[in-house]
């Protein structure tokens, strides 16, 4: 892509409405917009980097062997009052009416639906067990949304269902996506701690949190440097008896042993082995898909901008045509890269080197690649490393076996 043909529109200033680091640079780096307090919209750099997420969630819930859906964003609320949960979270739903004067709400969560639509097509034990998942925005009356993407009144998550017969295929099922996650998280290079947690309003007796040390996390854990444990509460570490200190979290990840709450409140059950009215057994799995966006933004970026993990980089490498005498050549190699698969960005503006480096540091791809005013004599292509600052001196022939040994192709 050439970046003058490119939605790309950097700023040089950091926004004031920036309340953080993350929501500094993805604002400034044209990665988003912000609509209104708590509302975002993707731009192109955004969406290709939230796509890439997107993919890799993918990749790994159907290797686990979950089936993706779509539900409807709206909901009535007369589903919401089989669980009682029109209640628990009414200060959050945005609940209104329509013409024929049907009560509905955006949806904050989809466990209602979810257990609807299963009861209606499955009734045998024979047909179990099965995990269903969607990747949709959800949306939250939040009092006071902060952080940009970490904390905004819509999201992006990635919310997944399993359904068994019993509490044998619950736990099989939660280790899977327990495996699964882990898997996900280390592929978006999030240095992730898992940590039992409290239900809450989802309900059900087992959950655990996926959480990133960060200094804007809202959640609190004590960590041990003696021997690097992690605890819920303020005690001595239980294992080698030194001090846990406080740690800032941001939670990306939580998953739950549901059991039956909602397909007993909503009279969701199938016949069993003897022929008896089995409730279906529930588990939960959820990830906050723009939050990782900005927990990795938050956690992988520097003074000069963004640093993205290579599975996710909105580019996978950044052209800096410095010497304008060789734009069409440099082009011509860039096409020969992309027909390979890479994602690249030319920068072929007629802008001064300073502007043309600020923005590549500021986008945040693993590598730059700069055709200086040397490159008629030398013949060589300098790369640059954006995460560790290193330069290679590579000739353009050499430049796709670099790349291909870098992302492993």
């Amino acid at each position: 892509m050439l970046y003058s043909k490119s939605f790309i529109n950097t700023s040089r200033e950091n926004p004031k409405v920036a309340e953080c680091q993350s929501h500094r640079l993805l604002l400034k780096g044209s990665f988003l917009y912000m609509v209104s307090s708590g509302i975002y919209s993707y731009l192109p750099l955004g969406w290709r980097v939230l796509n890439k997420i997107n993919d890799i969630i993918r990749q790994e819930m159907d290797s686990a062997g979950a089936q993706e859906l779509l539900m409807s964003a709206l909901q009535p609320i007369d589903i919401w009052k089989k669980t009682g949960r029109d209640k628990d979270l009414e200060e959050v739903m945005f609940r209104f009416k329509d013409r024929k004067k049907r009560e509905l709400c955006l949806g904050p969560t989809h466990e209602e639906e979810i257990t609807e639509i299963v009861k209606r097509y499955i009734s045998s034990y024979k047909q179990l067990p099965f995990t269903l998942y969607q990747i949709q925005a959800k949306f939250r009356d939040e009092p006071r949304p902060r952080f940009g993407l970490m904390r905004s009144s819509e999201f992006i998550m990635k919310d997944a269902y399993s359904f068994d017969l019993g509490r044998e295929g619950l736990e099989e099922n939660y280790q899977k996506m327990f495996e699964a996650y882990k898997k996900i998280f280390r592929r978006f290079e999030l240095d992730c701690v898992i940590v039992e947690a409290d239900s809450g309003a989802m309900g059900g007796s087992v959950s655990h949190e996926f959480m990133v040390p960060a200094e804007i996390g809202e959640d609190i854990l004590y960590f041990c440097q003696v021997c690097g444990k992690y605890y819920r509460e303020k005690e001595k570490c239980s294992s080698c008896a030194g001090i846990a200190e406080p740690v800032k979290t941001v939670e990306v990840g939580h998953i739950f042993q549901l059991g039956t709450k909602y397909s007993q409140a909503q009279d969701a059950f199938v016949l069993g082995r003897q022929g008896e009215k089995v409730s279906l057994v529930m588990g939960c799995y959820g990830i906050g898909v723009s939050r990782v966006l900005a927990s990795v933004a938050e956690v992988s970026s520097d003074k000069k901008g963004l640093i993205w993990p290579k599975s996710i980089t909105p580019f996978e490498a950044i052209f800096l045509v410095l010497d304008e005498t060789k734009t069409e050549e440099i082009i011509a190699i860039a096409d020969s890269l992309e027909s390979k698969g890479f994602s690249l960005l030319v920068d072929e503006r007629k802008e001064p080197a300073g502007v043309k480096f600020n923005d590549a540091y500021l986008i945040g791809s693993p590598y730059i690649i700069i055709i200086g005013k040397n490159y008629q004599k030398s013949g060589k292509i300098e790369v640059e490393e954006r995460k560790s600052g290193l330069s290679h001196q590579i000739s353009p022939d050499k430049l796709i076996d670099f790349l291909k040994s870098e992302y492993r192709r």
